[in-house]
């Protein structure tokens, strides 16, 4: 005990619980706003927290629920019951209640303080030895009615180690310690400064938690007007009641029920017998035990009553049900024969007209019809093919030798070789054109597509699976099994028919009051309600059979059977479509090689419109260098010069037609070449034919610059020559390039690969065309035929009237669609930008060709601007090569003028690595409306020669000489 350092400390507390008549708990005035600010936060975090897990610390301060208020207030674990129940002290209150796990919670540091309530006992007061329980009782509510909820003023002389203040208490000017003594229940004890004075009156601890797990769970009264001595939860209200200043202080006057007595809410004196409490204690438990079984009784007799009632009612609800089944059973009774007969013509009736419809698909009937057919007239290989195919092989072997022969004398041995080859294939494909001619191959294949197509009509497309002759066995066995089942069905519901007809006979003659001799017997008239159980039971089963859908079983062997029935099916097309592809090259060889058997075809015919072209081209120059004689001179004729230029022009016509011959025997030739003579570049090397075949058909040998009226285009590109011309009504461009041996292979393969591109699209390209390619004799220079579109590239349409963006979603259509074109054919474009992308007629775009002297990568190295906005992806700023991707950056970069495709150019720019040119085309932005169309492209691009028509009216060439870079396309 410490005694001088608080002897002289004075404290105002206000009452919160009495344990007993000189043991009180009390809260200091000055923690109002404490107790206030610790209600409200528990009350924000502990419906929120964990309930408790594992060892409780006994040290540790929990959340605990109050099972009066279900409020939470802050506690301590005095003793763990069991697994479930724990004794709690509310540390800020002093009160205790055994508590269920599941109400206590964890709470945060911040609320893990020291308790706002003291534990105090009156100074120099003992309880006395051998106190009644009654007169402790009275103590306890004395010594509440005194300090619960008021004002006191206490004078510290000690402190217990457990925390327990010996204080004197004061209210007003009434001593609390004197009056508790006057009226006998607590007597004087001797003063010291031993810590263990006044201790050995305490209640045994052990004894307490002894008591307090047999008690029941301790309550803060039950909060009526005169025996609450606890106060409310952590609610204080920032005054103290000052009526209960002047409330009498005579304890006799406040009474503490029997069932309050909770034995945690005080300590008992050493000097009380602990025999008499035990059986005081028992008898209360008896009687709360009583009072709950009592309860529990009538609440059981109150649920049997209304048990009881509601059992009558559905008695009288079920005699009533009865009554009226009992009714319609008699009414029934009555028309029971009537009833049955009714629907048994019913369900026959609805048996007829199943029997009057084939059932045959739920049996496989068509299934075994087309297994039949398949069986029955199945094709088989005609028997030359497969020594057609020999030959065929050895044919093409000797082809290939040919076509990779460069020595003539060489070359000549092979021809001769395979035109040994060649007689004995002419053979055999006459001997299987015959075979073949003789089959019904298109009614075998109608047949085949009809049956492939009635059967996925009802079962729906094959599915993959192991070809196994297994499964049509199964097949077989499980629709015999199912016909013999439904015809035995079907045989016992007409047996039963017939019987119950009988039976009408046999009744009808019962009841013939004109037949003398009775009929009444066994024999004669049956059971009538045996024949009508076993009529409707057949009727009903055949129905079932008939309507009831297929089970599992049986849908997966049809359903197998029809997939193996319909890969036979397509494996007999596939062996017809075989045999008749190797007809129709059959009847072409045949065709081709009839003509140019044992010899090779002529190219006289080129050579003779070279030899014409040769002709036509030196006139051309005569006549040139006489126009250019005559307009230097001093007295020129301007009628003679304008006579002069119209034969020019005549003449360039005619250089041109002859040109578009040639290129058509060229590729006469060129198709001779990969199919049937491969001999032909061989002994023939003086054609070119091998050139023009590398190109592509873009590579022409009679074409030269000096005979087109060129105009240079300087405007246009500052490094390599770009001149305008005309040819047949039609500005064209020729794009030169300085080459060398090297550089001109793979120009020409460059061209050929965009010119391939370009032609395999049919129409659909995206692309802009190449008219022709041709080599400069004089100097080593190529040049390049393309369409000539003034003021068509983006650039300039931007610059002068911007498109619109239904316009711009059109031309960026085409524009994706040109990239797709290149990217499907391995190209990369690598120079897309704004001078090179034309929008033909504001309506369709196309893609511009590149410079066919670099790589992609080459290309896309120049740094191109659209605005401020480099063209060049970030990859080929860090050195990486040109992809497909980064030309798709550069479409982006040109898309950003027109806010409808925000969505496509997010995914161009974000995700480009995983974009195709492809997905872009087929962008929701790019869908056009039903019922518009996309115009045709190579209406507007593709050069179409015009061979026989002469008299051309020529056009003169546009002299406006616009020099501005808005209105022109760069070709640099």
């Amino acid at each position: 005990m410490e005694e001088d350092k608080h002897c002289s400390k004075v404290e105002d507390v206000v009452g919160s619980h009495v344990e007993d008549a000189v043991t009180f708990w009390a809260q200091s005035i000055n923690r109002n706003k404490d107790i206030m600010k610790i209600g409200c936060s528990l009350s924000e975090v502990c419906p929120l927290a964990n309930s408790v897990f594992g060892n409780l610390d006994p040290k540790k301060i929990y959340g605990g629920l109050f099972s009066e208020d279900k409020c939470w207030y802050r506690c301590q674990v005095l003793k763990v019951i069991n697994d479930e129940k724990c004794l709690v002290r509310y540390i800020d209150y002093g009160n205790t209640e055994i508590l269920n796990r599941s109400d206590i919670v964890e709470i945060p540091l911040d609320l893990q303080f020291s308790s706002v309530a003291k534990k105090y006992r009156l100074w120099g007061l003992q309880i006395p030895s051998g106190q009644e329980v009654t007169q402790f009782d009275q103590g306890r509510t004395f010594l509440g009615s005194l300090i619960f909820e008021k004002e006191i003023k206490m004078r510290i002389k000690a402190t217990y180690q457990d925390g327990t203040v010996i204080a004197q208490a004061e209210y007003g000017s009434v001593d609390i310690g004197e009056e508790v003594a006057k009226k006998g229940f607590a007597e004087k004890c001797r003063l010291t400064s031993s810590p263990n004075v006044c201790e050995e009156k305490k209640s045994d601890p052990g004894q307490l938690v002894l008591r307090n797990l047999k008690s029941p769970i301790p309550l803060w009264g039950h909060r009526s007007s005169q025996s609450t001595f606890t106060r409310p939860k952590g609610r204080l209200s920032g005054r103290i009641s000052l009526d209960l200043k002047n409330e009498n202080d005579a304890g006799n006057n406040v009474t503490f029920p029997k069932e309050n007595l909770a034995v945690g809410d005080f300590n008992l004196g050493s000097n009380v017998s602990l025999a008499k409490i035990k059986q005081d204690q028992k008898l209360i438990e008896e009687n709360e035990k009583l009072k709950t079984e009592k309860e529990v009784l009538l609440e059981r007799c109150k649920a049997l009553e209304l048990k009881v009632e509601q059992t009558a009612q559905e008695l009288q609800q079920e005699k009533a049900t009865t009554v009226d089944l009992t009714k319609r059973l008699e009414s029934a009774l009555k028309t029971c024969i009537g009833t049955r007969m009714k629907n048994l013509a019913a369900k026959v009736e609805i048996l007829k007209g199943i029997r009057r419809v084939s059932i045959s698909v739920r049996f496989g009937n068509d299934l075994s019809d087309a297994i039949q057919v398949l069986k029955e007239d199945c094709f088989t290989i005609p028997a030359s093919l497969n020594e057609l195919e020999l030959i065929w092989a050895e044919y093409n072997l000797a082809q290939e030798k040919i076509q990779t022969c460069e020595n003539v004398n060489e070359g000549n041995i092979l021809i001769a070789e395979r035109n040994e080859v060649q007689q004995k294939l002419y053979m055999a494909v006459e001997v299987f054109i015959l075979e073949v001619d003789e089959l019904s191959l298109n009614k075998r294949l109608k047949t085949l597509q009809d049956l492939s197509a009635s059967l996925e009509a009802v079962y729906g497309q094959a599915k993959e699976g192991i070809n196994s002759e297994e499964i049509l066995e199964k097949f077989n066995d499980w629709r015999c099994n199912k016909r013999e089942e439904f015809t035995s069905v079907r045989s016992e519901t007409e047996t039963c028919i017939q019987r119950l007809v009988a039976w009408f006979q046999n009744t009808l003659k019962a009841f013939d009051l004109s037949v003398e001799e009775s009929l009444i017997s066994d024999d004669t008239i049956d059971n009538i309600d045996e024949i009508l159980e076993n009529t409707e039971s057949r009727v009903c089963k055949e129905l079932e059979i008939s309507l009831i859908e297929q089970g599992d079983a049986d849908k997966d062997i049809i359903l197998k059977t029809c997939s193996q029935v319909l890969q036979k099916i397509r494996s007999e097309e596939s062996l017809i479509a075989t045999v008749q592809s190797k007809y129709k090259d059959s009847v072409e060889f045949k065709k081709q090689i009839i003509e140019c058997l044992n010899e090779s075809p002529s190219v006289d015919h080129l050579l003779s419109i070279k030899k014409t072209l040769k002709s036509l081209k030196a006139r051309l120059r005569w006549k040139l260098v006489e126009k250019n004689n005559l307009e230097e001179s001093d007295d020129h004729d301007g009628s003679e010069i304008e006579k002069i230029k119209q034969e020019i022009t005549q003449l360039r016509n005619s250089v041109f037609q002859g040109i578009y011959h040639e290129q058509e025997e060229y590729a006469k030739l060129s198709s001779l070449v990969q199919k049937w003579f491969p001999e032909l570049p061989l002994l023939h090397p003086e054609i070119g034919l091998l050139k023009y075949m590398n190109s592509g058909g873009l590579l022409t040998m009679s074409l030269e610059r000096d005979l087109l009226d060129a105009e240079p285009m300087k405007e246009l590109s500052s490094k390599r020559p770009l001149i305008r011309s005309e040819v047949n009504g039609q500005i064209i461009l020729l794009k030169g390039y300085s080459v060398d041996v090297d550089t001109e292979a793979r120009v020409i393969q460059r061209a050929a690969a965009y010119h391939r591109a370009w032609r395999d699209a049919k129409g659909e390209s995206g692309l802009l065309p190449l008219i022709f390619l041709f080599l400069c004799k004089s100097d080593p220079m190529a040049y390049l035929m393309v369409p000539y579109y003034p003021r068509a590239n983006l650039n300039a349409v931007q610059s002068t009237m911007p498109l619109t963006s239904e316009e711009a979603l059109k031309v960026m259509k085409g524009v994706a669609q040109g990239l797709h074109t290149l990217h499907k054919a391995d190209i990369i474009h690598g120079s897309l930008h704004q001078n090179n992308v034309f929008a033909l007629n504001r309506q369709h775009g196309i893609v511009g060709d590149f410079d066919f002297t670099k790589s992609g990568t080459q290309r896309a190295s120049v740094n191109m601007m659209v605005g401020d906005l480099s063209l060049l992806s970030p990859e080929l700023k860090m050195g990486k090569p040109a992809s497909p991707s980064s030309d798709l950056y550069a479409y982006g970069c040109l898309l950003l003028w027109d806010d409808n495709v925000k969505s496509l150019l997010c995914s161009l720019i974000c995700c480009r690595s995983s974009m195709t040119a492809e997905q872009v085309l087929n962008a929701d932005c790019f869908l056009l409306p039903k019922g518009k169309s996309m115009p045709n492209s190579e209406k507007d691009t593709e050069y179409i020669p015009k061979k026989e028509e002469e008299g051309l009216k020529v056009k003169k060439l546009d002299k406006d000489k616009e020099k501005t870079r808005n209105g022109e396309a760069s070709f640099d």
